[in-house]
């Protein structure tokens, strides 16, 4: 592959292909899927939508173990802090017994909800396929802390780790990625470390469903409410509104898909064709690659959003790719 190819996937795990108009069909569905979107859809319809509650509770009813995404902690797990701008910052660390690379971790969860812990399972089972030895950041949440707090912990972490990795896990190598809002959060702090500390040293960056434009892309403005898939519309801008103020809604730092693109690493954009942000993935994935960068571009049908969270044949598949993704980057000399 050359260093301004694409590469997409349906689930069918085909490649070398441009987007293929049968993934975004009904019939390329598949059953399970399909189930589980119904199930998710009625669970949710039934509940009052996220933007009517306070932060503060839902993230209590997470800590409980409630809602959609239920989170176990696991205690082998070590926690360390290193200094930020707002005061100490909480690394979650995650130790294989082979570490060929570090991959620095950014959680989802709108900018307002999540915490590191709550990817334990995930960023445990990554580190121990893909031989990185995981950090995951727990940055500052708005609305108490809006932007840029938790850019700044991102930025302060991949720094951190940047001067400290080699001497910390014997390694020079340097992975980033998350999910949604950590999608953004990844993207932001890579360019940060470019334009503020002269850093481009990041060898692959795994980017999951991310949202690259507040202002809204095609996708995310025709949602609407009526599907009831993880995000709708309003609780898509309750999210940003609570991030940033709408002034800076085109900002590089808050909007990343209107930044100046070069000297950024290898990417995997993974999303589903349910998901209000597809085209923030598909969008970004092109800008990626116009800016001479190399990508990959992974779309599932029926996924919704988070799609990779829930125990389906769907979920595998992805999960799959992104492990072998950072496996490879993490192994590529």
């Amino acid at each position: 592959m050359n260093n301004s190819s694409i590469r997409t996937e349906e689930w069918t795990a085909s490649h070398g292909i441009l987007l293929d108009s049968a993934s975004f069909l009904d019939g390329s569905i598949d059953q399970e899927t399909k189930k589980l979107n119904a199930d998710i859809h009625e669970i949710l319809s039934a509940l009052p939508p996220a933007y009517t509650l306070a932060p503060l509770t839902i993230r209590e009813a997470s800590e409980r173990g409630e809602g959609l995404f239920p989170m176990k902690r696991l205690e082998v797990i070590k926690d360390r802090a290193i200094c930020g701008s707002g005061g100490d910052i909480l690394l979650r660390v995650y130790i294989p017994e082979t570490i060929n690379a570090v991959y620095l971790h950014i959680h989802g969860g709108g900018f307002m909800l999540g915490r590191a812990h709550h990817s334990d399972e995930q960023c445990f089972r990554l580190a121990n396929a893909c031989n990185v030895a995981t950090v995951s950041v727990d940055y500052r949440l708005a609305p108490e802390h809006p932007f840029p707090a938790g850019l700044d912990d991102c930025q302060a972490a991949a720094l951190w780790l940047a001067n400290h990795m080699k001497e910390e896990f014997g390694t020079s190598r340097l992975l980033i990625g998350g999910e949604s809002s950590g999608a953004n959060l990844s993207v932001a702090t890579m360019l940060m470390m470019r334009d503020q500390h002269g850093f481009s040293g990041f060898s692959g960056a795994c980017l999951n469903y991310g949202v690259f434009d507040f202002s809204g892309t095609p996708s995310s403005l025709n949602w609407g409410e009526n599907r009831k898939l993880i995000l709708t519309s309003r609780t898509m801008e309750w999210f940003y509104d609570n991030y940033a103020p709408k002034d800076l809604w085109r900002d590089p730092r808050v909007s990343p898909l209107y930044a100046e693109l070069h000297k950024m690493p290898r990417a995997l954009f993974i999303v589903g064709t349910l998901d209000p942000l597809l085209d923030d993935s598909l969008f970004m994935a092109a800008r990626w690659i116009a800016a001479g960068n190399e990508a990959e571009l992974a779309v599932y049908p029926g996924g919704i959003h988070a799609f990779n969270a829930f125990p389906t044949a769907l979920a595998e598949k992805a999960n799959n790719r992104i492990i072998n993704f950072l496996k490879e980057a993490a192994a590529t000399l």
